[in-house]
């Protein structure tokens, strides 16, 4: 199916800060204009507003991250205008306090509403059931994984024809170890203070300081790693703290504890992913509560670098235990200990191996490209059933 040509997309997301949410927006956004329409992004705004708007998209900012319920009627009526003044053919929604806002101006409007659920939302209460389900209420869910399908499925009693699983998209083109220059490689190392004749085995784990990321998980493996003998290897943690500071204090805390100072470093937001992964041998993503999808295990895959990651959630579809990384039991220092060890000592050549049995695997699977085409084929199926229906 293809698009109309007077095709307008707006996206309301909380911010445009860092993130999976975040790039996907990007990436769509990017889509619609290559593709001969508008996009626009309502949003609080963010580091990746630049992007956004270099990529021939535009801003429509506003304070969409609130919880406020004021505020929140405040921005429907101001999505209102904006979907009437722009002719806006869909409103998709990120997230879920802007998704009420976004669902109440699409209603207002009359234009189809779709969203899509980027977490595995947890619901301890009717009321909190109530509230994630504002994702379901439009014309079409988009799931960023089979995991999160089935849990959506299983939550809402949704009817399956209204949702559809589509893989969050990995740019093939940025992420490519051809295109990432010596000089880019060497400018993070000096950044991160690695030297080039450091030959320890580097372990990246790429995210935000958060509890649920596992970066005290990985430090107690760590600390067990080195009592059983492992000494020779370097675990980076790349993510700004995004005003956790208690927890980064934790963390450090914890470091030197553990007696680890030399074998665990702490390097703060990294703006060169593609070149970060070059300097690691082997990522992780040891997150103590299950990803949707997990574009920290995919990426260096992309890359060419087996995965160290939680044995849950997304990642099961996109990490092969053995062939393009290993996947390990949730929470557990010893198990992680053992893989760590594992990974560390089976060499460079069958690394290598794996690392590019993961590429030609994620590259096939989880282009950006595949994401935005079947996102756009959902749009377009959008629109047709709108037209049918009102139509009949």
């Amino acid at each position: 199916m293809t698009l109309p040509p007077d095709f307008t997309l707006l996206q309301v997301v909380p911010e445009l800060e860092t993130g999976g949410a975040e790039q996907t927006t990007i990436d769509v956004a990017n889509a619609v204009v290559r593709a001969g329409g508008k996009a626009l992004v309502a949003t609080r705004g963010g580091r990746m507003a630049a992007r956004l708007e270099a990529d021939g998209g535009r801003l429509a900012q506003m304070p969409v991250q609130t919880k406020n319920p004021l505020v929140m009627l405040g921005n429907a009526a101001r999505l209102v205008d904006l979907i009437r003044k722009e002719k806006v053919s869909i409103v998709h929604a990120r997230s879920r306090a802007p998704a009420f806002s976004a669902l109440w101006a699409a209603q207002a409007t009359r234009t189809p509403f779709v969203a899509t659920y980027h977490g595995v939302y947890g619901a301890k209460n009717s009321v909190k059931r109530w509230y994630n389900a504002v994702m379901t209420r439009g014309d079409l869910v988009i799931a960023n994984s089979d995991y999160t399908r089935d849990h959506v499925l299983a939550e809402h009693k949704l009817d399956p024809d209204k949702i559809v699983s589509i893989p969050r998209g990995i740019d093939l083109e940025r992420f490519n170890p051809s295109w990432v220059t010596p000089e880019r490689v060497q400018a993070l190392r000096e950044a991160w203070g690695v030297e080039a004749r450091d030959r320890r085995v580097k372990l990246l784990l790429a995210g935000r300081l958060t509890r649920i990321k596992g970066h005290l998980l990985i430090i107690e493996a760590a600390r067990r790693m080195r009592e059983n003998g492992v000494e020779d290897f370097l675990i980076l943690f790349a993510g700004d703290d995004q005003g956790r500071t208690g927890y980064r204090e934790e963390v450090e805390a914890a470091i030197v504890a553990a007696g680890l100072s030399e074998h665990v470093r702490l390097v703060g937001h990294c703006d060169d992913m593609p070149a970060a992964y070059q300097i690691c041998d082997i990522a992780m993503l040891p997150t103590t509560k299950p990803e949707s999808f997990g574009r920290t295990a995919v990426e260096p895959q992309v890359m060419g670098k087996p995965v160290l990651a939680s044995d849950h959630g997304g990642t099961t579809e996109t990490v092969l235990n053995g062939e393009t990384g290993w996947l390990v039991k949730v929470d557990d220092p010893d198990a992680w200990a053992a893989a760590m060890g594992k990974a560390i000592e089976i060499g460079g050549p069958r690394l290598a191996a794996m690392g590019q049995a993961a590429a030609n695997r994620a590259r096939r699977l989880y282009s950006v490209d595949a994401m935005c085409e079947a996102t756009l084929d959902a749009y377009a199926r959008v629109l047709a059933a709108r037209n049918s229906g009102f139509q009949g």
